[in-house]
């Protein structure tokens, strides 16, 4: 009679812990998947070093350049901005801090120290820091395309001992 009573309580403590686990694996799936359909407002790439500092924003229909302080404003066509915002969808925004950067140059001055910082729907999303034009391989797409956008005249990839 004793073992049953146990072994019933067992069994509905068992059957509970299931299904608050199964709830919170369904909440985890429907943020994650809600982030990716958030409205992306800006884009921000940020490339800096002691003498350099460049911040160059992109939103629907502009890009703002600062190079040293110095601010430019330039159009942004629509479709660029479709490919920027389809791009950036692709990135998981809440890991997007914990990418690794292939390469330590800007440890030492050899390179520009990037990040890329989206804002969506209020929220900052800012990426680890990089070497500039070497960022994390979940990065490169954005990265490359947003580079090109912004005319920025590209050099050789630098090769590190």
């Amino acid at each position: 009679m004793k073992q049953s009573r146990i072994l019933l309580i067992l069994l509905i403590l068992t059957i509970i812990s299931c299904n608050s686990q199964k709830t919170t694996n369904n909440q985890t799936n429907n943020s994650t998947i809600s982030i990716k359909k958030q409205k992306i407002d800006k884009i921000e790439l940020r490339e800096q070093t002691r003498g350099t500092n460049r911040i160059i924003t992109f939103s629907s229909g502009s890009i703002i350049t600062s190079l040293n302080e110095n601010i430019s404003k330039s159009e942004l066509s629509s479709s660029d901005w479709e490919n920027m915002v389809n791009q950036a969808s692709l990135i998981d925004l809440l890991k997007m801090s914990s990418y690794n950067s292939p390469t330590t140059g800007r440890f030492s001055d050899r390179a520009l120290s990037s990040t890329i910082i989206i804002t969506s729907n209020g929220n900052t999303y800012e990426s680890s820091a990089f070497d500039a034009g070497i960022p994390p391989k979940e990065l490169d797409g954005l990265y490359q395309l947003l580079h090109g956008k912004a005319g920025i005249i590209k050099k050789a990839k630098p090769k590190f001992r």
